[in-house]
Parts: C-alpha cells; structure tokens; sequence
C-alpha cells in the first residue's frame, strides 16, 4: 500500500497497529487493549483526514497509482460480457482511448475511456492517458455505431489532457476534439459521462459531453491542471497547491456551479480502499441514470442535452 504525504499519520498508526498485533502473536503479554486504543485512534485519525481534505489533496488523491482505471471499472462491471473495439479506421489504434460493448445485466453499453497504465512500461503503452487524435476518431465510431445499434454510451474520463506531441497537432487534435463535442452534442442515444480520476481541459471534454455528468468524490475536472495553472501565472509549480484552490476544480466546486449532475461517493480513503464497493456503486449509478434516460425519445434527448449546455455559466445579479 502506497501513502501520500498527507496520509502519513494513518500510515503510523497502521504500523503501530501492526507492531502491537506481533507483540501479542510472540508473547504472553495481553495487547487487546492497546491495539483496540490504536484501533480507535486509527478511525479517528482517518475520518479527520479525509473529511477535510484540501482541493491540492483531492488531486493528489485523483491520481494515486493504486487508483482503479477505466479497464478495471470496465471488467470489473462487465465481466466476460465485454468486447473491446480497436482502431479509428483511418491512422491506427490508440492505446490511450479504450472501447468496447459490455452489459450491466441484461442491458448492453458501449463503454468508451482513457486508459493509464500501472507501470513503467505499461505507461509508455498508454501514453499515460494521453490520447491523440486517433484516439478520439476512435471514440467517435464508437458512438457513432452505439448510436446505430441504439445502444447508450458510458465515457470514464481519466486523462491530464490529450497528448500535446507535434505530431497529434498536425494530425489535427484540436479539431478531433471539437468534432467530438459537436456530435456528442446530438447524438441520438443516452450518454452518462463519470469522472473517475483526472478530468483536464480538451482532453477530458472529447469524451465529456453527456446527458448526466458524475463525477467520483475524489476526482477534479478543469480547464488545466494545478501544476501548469501555478507554471503560467508565478512561472514556477510551488503555487500548485494554491492554483488547486483558485481554480474550482473539485466536484463539491463542479456540482455548485452546475457543470455535474452528482457526485459519486467514494469509500474513506478513496476508491482504491475498497475497489469492489466503488464498482459496485458506479454500475448502479450507470443502471439508475439510464432508467431515467430511457425514457426520454431521440429527439427529447437532444433537446434536453443541448438545452443543459446552453445554460451553462448562466448567472443573474
């Protein structure tokens, strides 16, 4: 188990938990009492950590690397039931943008999301979640073709942006994405976007238009990361912390202002304490929202989406 900084005194007392465990497996000595002390103080501890966490710590939390993926949401939710997709049908696969259909029950889906990896190695395979045009383009088929089966669509955003490289530009990333948002924007079918980690800029938004935004308890979604926020304005990354504040970032900021539907509770600690119960809780959250959606025609549908971003950043005095 990996700790933050911040997680630190939890990190202590586990190991004082520990020491006093073997203490009382080694010897004679009754240690019950101790390390339900430390137990207590343990739960306390955590609880006062994670209920008051800053905006800088949410981030950090966001990008933990023993935090599920969009793969593990995917197998864990879908089991044998998924059938990943490759390739854009013009350039090639990109590794970073995975997609595939995959049941919940007896409903199908086509799941789409950017993938990170574990790993040295597996990173580099990944180009840590940064997806380049194809990957996008890929995206696009996909809904494209959920959209002529009529099948909903599932974006899990996880990404520190799309991939900045010269050559994703001159394979025309920008306009990759805007491509995306404009035929997110109408597509016919229901789409549920979930925040699971790192939600930045253009690279969250190519994937990030739907008709219910969740996001995680501890993810954030926002124009540019805190790092590079901080390396504009003071010229130096120190002020990351400060730049997290400023910027809104957190879903409590995204929720108040209107740009998500609902925040996604997370186990304490964060979605990697307890995998199964975050699983278990997205896939109900993706069931429930689209027995609403349902409901609604194709014409309703994007009525209602467009209608929802047109309002956005609507404000009186």
């Amino acid at each position: 188990m990996e700790y933050l900084e911040f997680e630190l005194p939890i990190k202590e007392l586990e190991d004082q938990l520990q020491k006093c465990m073997v203490i009382g497996e080694e010897s004679d000595v009754d240690v019950t009492e101790t390390c339900s002390q430390i137990e207590k103080k343990l739960a306390q501890t955590r609880k006062d950590i994670y209920k008051n966490l800053t905006a800088w710590q949410k981030v950090q939390l966001s990008r933990h690397p023993n935090r599920p993926y969009t793969m593990d949401y995917i197998n864990a939710i879908c089991g044998d039931t998924f059938l990943e997709l490759h390739g854009d049908r013009n350039v090639k696969d990109d590794k970073a943008m995975v997609g595939g259909l995959g049941k919940i029950g007896d409903q199908s889906y086509m799941f789409i999301g950017q993938q990170k990896g574990y790993n040295t190695k597996t990173r580099q395979y990944r180009n840590f979640g940064m997806a380049n045009p194809e990957g996008y383009r890929k995206a696009l088929r996909l809904m494209k073709s959920a959209e002529k089966f009529k099948i909903p669509v599932v974006c899990f955003v996880d990404t520190p942006g799309a991939y900045p490289g010269i050559e994703a530009e001159e394979r025309g990333q920008g306009e990759a994405i805007a491509r995306n948002i404009l035929e997110m924007t109408r597509l016919k079918v229901p789409i549920i976007v979930i925040i699971i980690g790192e939600g930045a800029s253009g690279g969250a938004l190519g994937i990030g238009v739907g008709d219910k935004v969740l996001m995680l308890e501890n993810t954030w979604y926002s124009v540019i990361s805190p790092e590079s926020c901080s390396s504009i304005l003071w010229r130096s990354w120190e002020y990351k912390e400060q730049a997290a504040e400023a910027l809104k970032l957190t879903a409590t900021d995204m929720k108040k202002q209107g740009l998500v539907d609902e925040i996604v509770k997370e186990p304490l600690g964060g979605a990697h304490t307890d995998r199964k119960k975050t699983f278990e809780t997205v896939a109900d959250k993706i069931s429930s929202h689209f027995e609403e959606l349902k409901k609604l025609s194709p014409k309703e549908l994007v009525k209602t989406r467009m209608e929802k971003y047109a309002d956005m950043g609507v404000f009186s005095e």
